[in-house]
C-alpha cells in the first residue's frame, strides 16, 4: 500500500498514477489515494512529511510547493529537506472563467474590460498558495494588471 496526499485537483491525478502504477505492477499492488485538501497544498504536504520514513508514502503537489516558504510564516515542514523530487507527472492548464454577462467577447476585449475597471474587480482562487491563486497573479503580472484586481480565496478545490 502505498497512500498519496493529494489535495484538490492533484485527486485525479493521483488516483490515475495510481492505477498505472498498479498495472505496471502486474496489478497486484494496492494503492491508497489519500485527498488532503486546505491551505494550498500544505496540509497534506504536512502530513506526507510527517509520515513514517518506510518508503510507503508519496506526495502529489502543484507548483504551490515551491511558493510555500515564502507565502506561509511558519510551514510544520521543509521543501528541500523533507522531500526528493522524483519527477514531474503531468502539466495541467489553468483557464480563465467569466460570467455570460461579462462585457468581453475576446481575450483582448478582456484584458482592455481589466484596464478600464481597475480597482473594482475580483479574481477568485482556491485559496493562498493554490495553484489557482498562483496562476492568477502570474497572470495579472503578465498583462500589468497586479492593481486592477482583488484576490478572494474561496473554499479550495474540494468535493462535495
Amino acid at each position: 500500500m502505498v497512500p498519496f496526499a493529494a489535495g484538490g485537483p492533484t485527486d485525479r491525478v493521483a488516483r490515475d498514477l495510481a492505477e498505472a502504477m498498479r498495472k505496471s505492477m502486474g496489478g497486484g499492488a494496492n494503492f491508497v489515494v489519500e485527498n488532503v485538501n486546505g491551505a494550498g497544498g500544505t496540509i497534506g504536504a504536512n502530513k506526507a512529511a510527517k509520515a513514517a520514513p518506510d518508503g510507503h508514502t508519496l506526495l502529489l503537489h502543484h507548483i504551490g510547493m515551491a511558493a510555500a516558504p515564502s507565502l506561509y510564516r511558519k510551514l510544520q515542514y521543509k521543501p528541500l529537506e523533507d522531500f526528493e523530487y522524483l519527477g514531474m507527472i503531468n502539466e495541467v492548464p489553468m483557464t480563465l472563467i467569466g460570467k455570460p454577462q461579462l462585457e468581453a467577447n475576446t481575450y483582448r476585449d478582456l484584458e482592455n474590460y481589466i484596464r478600464t475597471n481597475g480597482g473594482k474587480l475580483n479574481i477568485a482562487h482556491a485559496g493562498l498558495g493554490s495553484a489557482s491563486h498562483l496562476c492568477g497573479l502570474m497572470w495579472q503580472s503578465a498583462i500589468n494588471a497586479k492593481e486592477a484586481m482583488t484576490t478572494i480565496p474561496f473554499g479550495g478545490t474540494a468535493r462535495p
